[in-house]
């Protein structure tokens, strides 16, 4: 036996399993999915810090999704906008610290716990 269905215009065969589907269907109580949101955490100097979809503490601006999914840390935020910058222009060099990684005296690639040791700090230039 084959009723017509009301919520469409063609011919479905009813059993006890499609009219609990339409059933439920029509009961559901649909909501809203939250809205989605995409943004750069940045520090004070506006370097990025993290990409996420999550509400972290921290400065952050809004962005779009294709900047979320490029995830490009040769971006640097200056006055509230995304500016991209050149990255043949950009340089790091490690410095002695009060603060930083804990090396050994006589090799910067060396992580130690123990003293002697001179902290390094990496610090990034811009041209």
């Amino acid at each position: 036996m084959c009723e017509t269905n009301t919520a469409t215009d063609y011919r479905l065969p009813m059993n006890d399993t499609t009219e609990n589907f339409f059933k439920a269907w029509a009961e559901w109580d649909r909501q809203e999915p939250d809205p989605v949101f995409f943004r750069l955490y940045h520090d004070e100097q506006g370097s990025p810090v993290v990409y996420s979809m999550e509400d972290l503490p921290g400065m952050y601006i809004e962005i779009d999704q294709a900047t979320y999914t490029k995830n490009s840390y040769q971006v640097r935020v200056i006055n509230g906008k995304l500016v991209h910058i050149d990255p043949t222009k950009i340089y790091s060099k490690l410095h002695p610290s009060e603060t930083g990684t804990r090396c050994h005296p006589q090799d910067v690639a060396i992580v130690v716990d123990t003293e002697p040791n001179i902290k390094w700090k990496k610090i990034t230039y811009e041209n």
